[in-house]
């Protein structure tokens, strides 16, 4: 797949996420690229001090250096940057991260050399993927320490999977066929400062978040009819009287979902009830909130994707070498915050569905926990718990990362975004979200089962056989966990959805301009 940097799309960022091809960019960006590069080498032979080019870093940017150790003040920083901790980013993530400094780079606006360009081509092309500690980043002056140790292998150090195993850099490159470069002036620091890691896992969990969206429309349905609720509330002109773009695609993608629900017809005369719980009748309306707000921080995402996030920029046009902050990740955090914020409300709704479900004194007449003997056994009890228990830690992880700051590098950076707590959390998020969507699949099953002879409608019938694969009636009391655990995997793999007619992340009518 070839890039355009600067115009690069959701759904190229998607690909690129999903791991499928090589990822080279446009021959059109080289020309910018040595024109940069040259700017850079000028002033490295100069005396006039250039941030990151012939001084220190940071606080000690004030110390000149030497031109003859323009390499060495380079790889020290990388070297000297490579203090991440905790658990590794996954590969996914990393591949993601890395496509995303190729495209930085690819602006021309940081001054590296081609090799330098190619050897990231080369990583991605022979899946070398880097070892990045997922710990380590306020999301001010850049990621610095997750992209080091990305940078730490292209010069050979740090750690890296080839063809599945975790090696030491440089075996995993000489096993790929590919020599460590040597840094130029200022490739160290164009390599570490950007917010790639922070806008690589926030897109990440973007893209994971929107299988998960597109899955509880389809569950939202089949609960729907397992309760043999109201299709009234998803009547058209109800949302186009209110106008919210999500809220109208969520309406009728459920009315195609559920068309044709024999069990709907059963009761759509002579039902006493007035009127279903919010849970059920204001699906459109919350799921719909969710979406606008997704892609809203979708629409932030792609565009600091293609952003220029290094410092000091080479500004080509007038040959200049400009310190700035594009580094900040404030856009990024903010993004992430939303998004976590509509991960914790899909949530929430679709955790209400599941205790409606379960109570047999709001379920129009299932039996209780949806067990054919309630006493005996306690069918999806505890289930509902669990439930419970996620959509609790969500609403607690939904708080804002991007309201925190703190100063670090003796005070000199002293205001930064947090986004990399920001995005990091969400994976957390989506892997509540996916298993509460699991148990609600699972109950709405059930109780659609309950209704029989009554059948629902064909497209829900599909879904409930893609659930019945993973997990069968549940008839008597059994171990429910790796059941939930492999259907939450189908939830963020878009399993459930496969094949519908759904919201797309990037809405019809879209307009891809920069």
């Amino acid at each position: 797949m070839q890039l355009n940097p600067g115009h690069v799309s959701l759904d190229e960022l998607n690909t690129a996420w999903l791991g499928d091809g090589d990822i080279t960019i446009a021959p059109a960006c080289h020309e910018t690229i040595r024109l940069s590069h040259d700017i850079v080498s000028s002033v490295a032979e100069g005396d006039a001090p250039v941030y990151g080019i012939n001084t220190g870093f940071g606080k000690l940017a004030s110390i000149k250096i030497e031109a003859k150790n323009t390499s060495t003040l380079q790889r020290n920083l990388i070297l000297s940057h490579c203090c991440g901790v905790g658990e590794a980013l996954d590969l996914r993530a990393t591949r993601l991260m890395m496509t995303l400094k190729l495209v930085s780079l690819g602006r021309g606006a940081s001054g590296v050399a081609h090799e330098t360009i190619a050897m990231l081509e080369s990583m991605l092309k022979h899946d070398v993927i880097p070892k990045i500690p997922s710990q380590g980043s306020v999301g001010a002056s850049g990621d610095l320490a997750p992209l080091a140790h990305m940078a730490a292998v292209m010069i050979g150090e740090g750690e890296a999977w080839s063809n599945g195993k975790l090696l030491p850099g440089g075996h995993a490159l000489k096993d790929a066929g590919i020599e460590p470069i040597t840094l130029g002036a200022k490739e160290g620091l164009a390599l570490i400062n950007g917010t790639q890691f922070s806008t690589a896992c926030a897109l990440s969990s973007l893209f994971e978040a929107w299988c998960a969206v597109r899955t509880s429309i389809v569950v939202s349905a089949l609960s729907t009819d397992a309760i043999m609720g109201s299709t009234d509330p998803l009547t058209e002109e109800i949302h186009a009287l209110r106008g919210h773009a999500g809220q109208i695609e969520v309406a009728a993608s459920m009315r195609d979902i559920i068309a044709g629900s024999e069990i709907r017809e059963s009761h759509r005369v002579d039902d006493q009830r007035v009127q279903d719980p919010y849970c059920i009748r204001c699906q459109p309306q919350v799921m719909g909130a969710a979406i606008d707000l997704l892609r809203f921080a979708a629409r932030t995402l792609e565009i600091e994707a293609n952003a220029a996030t290094d410092n000091p920029l080479v500004l080509t046009s007038s040959e200049r070498v400009v310190s700035g902050g594009n580094f900040h990740a404030e856009p990024v955090a903010f993004a992430a915050d939303q998004i976590a914020i509509a991960l914790s409300e899909i949530g929430s709704i679709s955790q209400r569905r599941v205790a409606l479900m379960v109570n047999p004194t709001l379920s129009y007449d299932l039996p209780a926990f949806l067990t054919p003997e309630p006493g005996l056994n306690s069918g999806f009890m505890i289930a509902e718990v669990t439930t419970a228990a996620l959509m609790s830690e969500n609403k607690h992880l939904a708080n804002p990362c991007s309201t925190d700051s703190t100063p670090t590098s003796a005070n000199q950076e002293d205001h930064v975004s947090m986004a990399a707590h920001a995005a990091m959390r969400l994976k957390r998020m989506n892997s509540n979200l996916s298993h509460i969507i699991a148990v609600e699949a699972m109950c709405a099953s059930q109780g659609v089962e309950f209704r029989a002879p009554l059948k629902t409608s064909p497209i829900l019938q599909a879904v409930m056989q893609t659930i019945r694969n993973i997990v069968p009636t549940l008839n008597e009391d059994r171990y429910l966990s790796d059941e939930i655990l492999r259907l939450a995997e189908l939830v963020l793999n878009g399993v459930l959805c496969g094949g519908l007619c759904l919201p797309t992340l990037t809405p019809k009518g879209y307009q891809h301009d920069r």
